[in-house]
């Protein structure tokens, strides 16, 4: 027998995100009642992670569903909505949530109109599409939007998912999501940069380098803030900086393209934030700025 107050859920877009969150409301004892998919590897997933879930189209899902979860790429979002509201699809009391960083409720104006309940759930965490994914969300946070009397339901449809709510508002949400993005996606970049110059010396397998060291930093740093902070910047050590800048001048030189200029910002950032922070005197800050400002050719 269902628990009370389990709901048929209609996923759209059987993404790494969608396919995921419906396994865990499913899990929650919710009926996933449909589920869209359109690609080769959307279909895949859907059958991997929602077993026998009726793959349907978007309209049919939207009909059977009391709660309509939309994981859909952010610019898709306003597009989908809005159409689907010239078809008729939303309904009186029906839930709609969507899974986009970037936009709060308001992207849902015309599932209020209709008389639908809209609600913003993101997860903050990065998907593999997997079952491993499930696991992961025991460690994380949902940035939650809503109207002020529906928050208790989105939030208490991240906790049965395993995760927990944090109250994110409306204003707010593109700076939130930047946040998210600029921290986890340029993480990736930075990542593959620091690789790439290893390999160029001769370091065949530079994850092993890199990887305790980068582990042990941002432990340190989520641990401790930017009293973690360390290295030639913060140390005011404008030689070295200087000699990183000429030699990653002269590796873009080469047709590589894009890490001095990574570098430069990101050490101008952490320059500053070593002087707030009075790490730096006043001669260092200044020769930091020279070894940091651009040589044209």
């Amino acid at each position: 027998m269902a628990k009370p107050g389990r709901l048929g859920v209609g996923i759209i877009g059987a993404g790494k995100v969608g396919a995921v969150l419906g396994a865990a409301l499913r899990a929650a004892e919710h009926a996933v009642v449909g589920v869209s998919a359109v690609s080769e590897a959307s279909r895949e997933r859907a059958e991997t992670l929602l077993p026998g879930v009726p793959i349907l189209e978007v309209q049919d899902v939207v009909e059977r569903a009391e709660l309509v979860l939309l994981a859909v790429p952010d610019d898709a979002l306003p597009g989908l909505v809005d159409g689907l509201a010239k078809l008729g699809a939303w309904q009186p009391g029906q839930l709609v949530a969507h899974t986009s960083g970037r936009f709060g409720v308001g992207v849902l104006h015309p599932v209020r109109a209709a008389g639908a309940v809209p609600l913003a759930l993101h997860p903050a965490m990065t998907f593999t599409g997997m079952s491993l994914d499930l696991t992961r969300l025991l460690d994380c946070t949902f940035g939650v939007t809503a109207d002020a009397p529906m928050l208790p339901i989105a939030q208490a449809l991240v906790v049965e998912m395993g995760a927990e709510p944090v109250a994110i508002a409306e204003a707010d949400r593109t700076l939130y999501h930047a946040a998210l993005a600029h921290g986890s996606n340029h993480l990736v970049t930075l990542v593959a940069q620091a690789s790439q110059l290893l390999r160029e010396v001769g370091v065949e397998s530079p994850e092993r380098m890199l990887g305790p060291l980068l582990r042990a930093t941002l432990e340190n740093a989520l641990a401790s803030g930017e009293s973690a902070l360390t290295g030639p910047v913060a140390r005011g050590d404008v030689g070295t900086v200087s000699a990183h800048a000429e030699a990653l001048r002269e590796f873009d030189a080469g047709g590589h393209g894009d890490v001095l200029e990574a570098y430069l910002a990101m050490a101008r950032a952490t320059a500053l934030r070593a002087e707030g922070r009075g790490l730096l005197k006043p001669d260092q800050l200044k020769g930091l700025h020279e070894a940091l400002d651009p040589k044209e050719d």
